[in-house]
């Protein structure tokens, strides 16, 4: 079943096409990847579904319902999570009042964030699942300041996601600035998560996308070059020459 699609997306930026008539569906439960080099239109890509920028042409379909002119809290309220290239958590609080924060912000009413916290046992037992899914369990009580910045990405992609209840996770470069083994804790978190949400990753760490991407989509100037299972696209020789290199990984 499809949960997204954008039909002939453009966005031009004073004359200059960034995304440029681009055209795909994705189905739920898929991990896709979109990938190019530097300039290729990517985050702009990421943007446009997200409801951060208005395309200047084209639509977006999110689970039936065109969505493109609509803002972007009303498509995080309808299931869509996105984590950017920063982290954005609270530092000067616990990892578990940050996933505490989350929650207490998914219920519908306005005045129950006039209530107690602590008053939530449900909560308080889906913050503990949370901290779970990013196996920081043993740090629920520590400054989120003083964690790793690879701890700080893995707890920001499981807030985005359990905590948040998405079903469309956006994820721009989750591995940026981490070590190899940091990264390859992320892939794992990503790995981790149910068939149920369906995630579309921004990145140039390859061993992280080739871990997690069941198909990969190659953006270069805007445009769609290549759409496919990883092992169809890392043998395309456009790819290979415009993105990958031919000695990527001895392929």
């Amino acid at each position: 079943m499809e949960i997204l699609r954008v039909e002939h997306l453009t966005k031009e930026f004073g004359g200059v096409q960034a995304v440029s008539d681009v055209s795909f569906s994705v189905e739920v439960g898929e991990r896709l990847a979109i990938i190019g080099p530097n300039g290729a239109g990517k985050t702009t890509l990421f943007n446009l579904i997200n409801g951060q920028l208005c395309p200047t042409a084209g639509h977006i379909y999110f689970k039936g319902q065109d969505i493109t002119k609509t803002p972007t809290h009303f498509r995080a309220h309808a299931g869509q999570g996105r984590s950017f290239q920063r982290t954005s958590l609270f530092l000067n609080l616990t990892e578990f009042e940050n996933a505490l924060l989350a929650l207490h912000g998914t219920k519908p009413s306005r005045y129950e964030m006039l209530r107690n916290i602590t008053s939530y046992d449900d909560l308080c037992g889906k913050a503990c699942e949370t901290l779970e899914t990013a196996a920081l369990s043993e740090k629920r009580d520590e400054l989120v300041d003083n964690l790793s910045y690879g701890e700080q990405r893995r707890l920001e992609i499981a807030l985005t996601t359990v905590a948040s209840e998405v079903k469309l996770l956006l994820l721009d470069e989750p591995s940026c600035g981490l070590t190899s083994v940091e990264s390859a804790n992320i892939t794992k978190v990503i790995r981790t998560l149910g068939k149920d949400i369906t995630v579309l990753l921004v990145a140039h760490d390859m061993d992280l996308v080739f871990g997690v991407a069941e198909r990969i989509i190659v953006l270069h100037y805007g445009k769609i070059i290549a759409d496919g299972r990883p092992e169809k696209v890392k043998d395309d020789p456009m790819v290979r020459e415009i993105y990958l290199g031919t000695d990527w990984r001895q392929c």
